[in-house]
């Protein structure tokens, strides 16, 4: 959010599960080149011990040249308000968190498929926490371009003899808040051809809070939860799905061995709009497979404005009706069973307005990206893209 001046307001922390202050307290890193690696380079930051708050001296591209950075120390706050204009947006890789106790916020990351043939195996998250990570906030960061999911909370399903420890040892306590998730390639470079994807919070997660966000022009996983998978989808604006919007889906085959365990999925306060690239018929929430559900004030509306019915599809793992199992069947809650600490909803008419002022890398000084997508949210306008070539690439994103 920008203050009065147009620059950065003092960060407040997101509504959610974790209570990470990040590398509150540490040593202060300053990234002084824009080079993908070495002396005063963003991946020498994240590389180091203890706690650290990353700065910036530097603004612009970093290409990783097709090598992602991980992040596998814990204790960090990664502050890209601290750049000069317009910031700094990691390209041709993305970021994985492997860690605990991380906050990254007010950066841009957009892998692109560059001129990586299609189903050539180039399959890249732009941010995607994984392993055991929990305690992470990423906010206020602008996440598209990926040939995979855009944004994402993943790690083993099946680590420790329970479920509890299969929930401890994989992502948890995760807040994706005021980000703008957009644009995933469709039939780019991934293996398995479509795949314009904007979340996947992976089987098992737990405590997920997603919030604030404009997930725009992704064909699907608006976001999606797998098996096992719990959290809050609160106040979020979804403009111009493909074939998907808000899904739960357990799979049989990734399961065998383990007993099902049914997901939670608290849904309040969103909107979704059609737009050129929807198929009319998408439901707002579509279930496959044992879920609780709690669903209140949803808002869903044809391209010409027309409002629709939010009501849910709910079907069985194998995409028939529910009945013939009910332990096994989607269901949907009278009361919350959960709710994310600290978040107060706002009624789901109001959000459009606050979301497009507010979401995404430096809302104050976005660059020509962000301020593309927010006008194609705004007017109805945008469509899902194969090659990021299509509109631009990279060269118009450092366009002012």
């Amino acid at each position: 959010m920008a203050s009065a001046l147009g620059g950065p307001a003092p960060w407040a922390k997101p509504p959610g599960w974790t209570t990470t202050q990040g590398g509150a307290g540490g040593r202060v890193l300053r990234v002084t080149t824009l080079a993908a690696r070495g002396p005063g380079s963003l991946a020498e930051a994240l590389a180091a011990d203890g706690p650290r708050v990353i700065e910036f001296a530097v603004a612009g591209h970093i290409d990783l040249g097709g090598r992602s950075l991980t992040l596998a120390h814990p204790r960090v706050t990664l502050a890209g308000e601290t750049a000069p204009s317009p910031g700094v947006t990691l390209i041709n890789g993305g970021l994985n968190i492997n860690t605990h106790d991380v906050i990254v916020r007010h950066l841009r990351v957009r892998p692109g498929a560059g001129n990586r043939p299609k189903k050539s195996g180039w399959e890249v998250d732009s941010l995607a926490t994984g392993g055991g990570a929990h305690d992470v906030i990423v906010d206020h960061c602008s996440l598209s371009w990926s040939t995979d999911e855009n944004l994402s909370a993943s790690g083993p399903r099946f680590q420790g003899a329970n479920p509890a420890e299969w929930r401890k040892n994989t992502s948890h306590r995760i807040t994706f808040s005021h980000c703008i998730v957009g644009e995933g390639l469709h039939d780019s470079a991934h293996a398995k051809g479509p795949h314009s994807m904007g979340s996947l919070i992976h089987d098992n997660a737990s405590d997920i809070a997603i919030f604030g966000n404009l997930y725009i022009s992704n064909n699907a996983r608006n976001p999606l939860f797998k098996g096992g998978a719990r959290g809050a989808v609160v106040n979020n604006l979804v403009h111009n799905p493909g074939n998907r919007i808000v899904t739960y889906g357990l799979v049989p085959s990734e399961w065998q061995g383990h007993a099902w365990e049914r997901g939670i999925m608290v849904v309040v306060g969103n909107v979704a709009r059609q737009g050129q690239s929807t198929l009319a018929t998408v439901a707002f929430v579509e279930s496959r497979g044992p879920c609780d559900y709690f669903l209140r004030d949803n808002l869903y509306f044809a391209a010409d404005g027309r409002a629709l019915d939010a009501k849910p599809n709910l079907l069985d793992v194998k995409g028939q009706p529910p009945g013939k199992d009910p332990a096994q069947d989607p269901r949907v809650l009278d009361r919350a069973p959960f709710w994310p600490p600290g978040l107060e909803a706002r009624p789901a008419a109001a959000i459009t307005p606050w979301i497009l002022a507010n979401a995404g890398a430096r809302p104050w000084d976005r660059d020509a990206v962000d301020r593309r997508l927010v006008e194609e949210a705004r007017t109805g306008g945008g469509k899902i893209i194969h090659f990021e070539s299509e509109v631009g690439g990279h060269a118009a994103a450092a366009s002012r």
